[in-house]
């Protein structure tokens, strides 16, 4: 909802092809750790009461790539075990917008996601923003 935005952005912008203030990004590890989990699992609760479904009917969570430590505490959370999470960090890394569809890929291809399952993806991002999605594969 860009609310808590000063805790992981770009704070410089562009004005006529010149740099105002920092061009760099800007995170406050500790406050995007505890916002990103509570806002993860707030989403993730309300994904799954749109779809009718509680966490016991998702076959897999594939998260953000973050890192494992907000992966283990959201699926904590979500009282799923972390058999469930499909967790690819360690191989591709903190890739931004790509982690999920790359997790998913990954999870598909390894055999571990399969037709019918009930997958869900969930995500945060700079400005602070997140999502979540429930499929059927």
């Amino acid at each position: 909802d860009g609310s808590q935005s000063h805790v992981l952005c770009v704070p410089g912008s562009v004005n006529g092809g010149a740099i105002a203030g920092s061009a760099f990004l800007y995170m406050d590890g500790q406050a995007v750790f505890k916002l990103a989990v509570n806002v993860l699992e707030k989403v993730a609760n309300e994904a799954l009461e749109i779809a009718g479904l509680d966490a016991t009917q998702i076959d897999w969570l594939i998260p953000h790539q973050a890192n494992i430590r907000i992966m283990q505490s959201t699926a904590k959370k979500l009282q799923l075990p972390m058999e469930k999470v499909v967790v690819t960090v360690d191989q591709h890394g903190n890739t931004s917008a790509a982690s999920i569809p790359l997790a998913l890929d990954t999870a598909v291809r390894d055999g571990r996601v399969k037709k019918g399952q009930t997958v869900m993806l969930e995500g945060v991002g700079g400005g602070f923003t997140w999502g979540a999605a429930i499929v059927k594969m």
